[in-house]
């Protein structure tokens, strides 16, 4: 392995979220209690799942409503414009039918002339009926009596034409007043009509919000009831995935700090986690080898056995940055625990990332930067799980497909030389299984 990092693949589901007072270990568990909690857990998930359809429905629901509203609104400012539009006409026509009362009783003082003046002209034709010929012929020439007389008749012919178109007039003026009166009130009625439309459609409107009103607060009584449901699910699944009293991070630590290595690197909580898993079951299992450099220079032993091991880590490699990275944090390089050789290889990895020394020291700076820690310290969390992430994101898994997530995971075990093998495959197919479990239960944790 280029990077010497050992798989240890770990039969138990390695989450752990510490709630207070959170209840059993997954030690102390019974297989009935915990099928017990596996039974709470899917109903209380089927219960989130028809909670959330119910939420969807009713937010389609309100979204329906809040569309049927709007429509009426439009609806209510076009009939407002409308009732202007018709307020505006029969003002007009109140002008037009005032301009015509007006002109008919200038009509009616002209007719009242004319027939005063028609009166005269009766008066004197019967004066003139009542004169003989004879006598008007005493009077004045012979010319001037015919012409009085053609004067007379043109007169009166005038006079007859005149009263006639008035009285044309007048009854054409008389109904024209009818016809726009009749008009005036038709527009009336309509506006009436408009005005009880508009009031029908706030009447619906006012329906319509309160429909809203009451669809939004069923809304969040479903959020309220979700949320609830969420947490207590979370709280199974902490019961169901304590870690058993070791020395693994709690999972809702590591959570904590792979969220703040995801905003640095851009590689995925729940893939950043399931590297840790495959590793070191989340820093449970970080070695159980220590440095003896004896007889050769890398040679080892088992903490527990006390088996010699033959190049532990290898020699010319890694020894000598194991000792300064040890030395600079104040450790003992001889008692602290590293992985074991596998056959073909070397061991030495260190802490739950299961850096060897050589590329921590690669990373040592950066990590320094990122970290905010002068001297990373590989067997410290926060800092395993940031070297985990960089490696990962160096390796291509910030890109976010679950290709380039598989192959990273794939290099960080067997190198980029090897990432293809056949041989490797259950391990990148393992971190990606651990990172979907890691994922969902991420979700749970974030309410999704």
């Amino acid at each position: 392995m280029s990077f010497g990092i050992r798989c240890t693949i770990s039969a138990a589901f390695a989450v752990a979220i510490f709630f207070a007072g959170s209840g059993i270990a997954a030690a102390q568990m019974t297989p009935e209690q915990r099928a017990q909690l596996e039974r709470e857990l899917a109903s209380i998930e089927a219960d989130i799942q028809k909670n959330q359809a119910e939420l969807s429905k009713k937010r389609q629901e309100r979204t329906s409503l809040e569309r049927d509203v709007a429509i009426l609104e439009t609806k209510i400012r076009a009939e407002q414009l409308a009732i202007k539009q018709r307020d505006l006409t029969i003002q007009k026509l109140r002008n037009e039918i005032s301009d015509k009362q007006h002109g008919i009783t200038t009509l009616n003082i002209k007719y009242s002339e004319s027939q005063e003046s028609l009166a005269q002209i009766l008066r004197r034709t019967r004066e003139i009926d009542d004169t003989s010929l004879v006598e008007r012929a005493l009077g004045k020439s012979i010319s001037e009596l015919f012409q009085d007389i053609d004067d007379f008749e043109q007169v009166q012919r005038a006079l007859d034409s005149s009263f006639t178109v008035i009285v044309n007039t007048r009854d054409n003026l008389s109904a024209r007043k009818q016809a726009l009166e009749e008009q005036q009130v038709d527009e009336s009625q309509l506006r009436q009509l408009q005005v009880l439309q508009r009031q029908s459609l706030e009447k619906i409107e006012r329906d319509k919000q309160e429909l809203v009103r009451l669809a939004k607060g069923q809304e969040a009584n479903y959020q309220k009831v979700i949320s609830e449901k969420q947490k207590t699910a979370a709280e199974i699944r902490a019961r169901l995935f304590d870690l058993r009293d070791s020395g693994a991070i709690p999972f809702g630590t590591a959570y904590n700090y792979a969220k703040e290595a995801s905003a640095k690197t851009g590689v995925r909580s729940a893939v950043i986690l399931a590297v840790l898993r495959q590793e070191t079951n989340l820093g449970e299992n970080v070695g159980q080898c220590l440095l003896t450099n004896s007889p050769n220079k890398g040679d080892g032993k088992g903490k527990n056995t006390g088996r010699a091991f033959s190049q532990v880590m290898k020699g010319s490699r890694d020894v000598d940055p194991f000792i300064q990275i040890t030395s600079e944090l104040g450790l003992d390089p001889f008692s602290q625990v590293v992985s074991c050789p596998q056959s073909g290889g070397f061991g030495g990895a260190m802490g739950p990332a299961q850096f060897i020394p050589s590329t921590w020291m690669l990373y040592k700076d950066r990590l320094a930067n990122v970290t905010g820690q002068p001297i990373p310290n590989p067997w410290s969390a926060r800092t395993a799980i940031f070297a985990t992430a960089l490696l990962m994101a160096d390796n291509g898994a910030d890109s976010g497909t679950a290709a380039s997530e598989r192959l990273a995971a794939l290099r960080y075990f067997a190198g980029w030389g090897n990432a293809n093998k056949s041989a490797y495959r259950f391990y990148g197919d393992g971190v990606m299984n651990f990172a979907a479990e890691y994922q969902a239960d991420i979700d749970v944790l974030e309410g999704r």
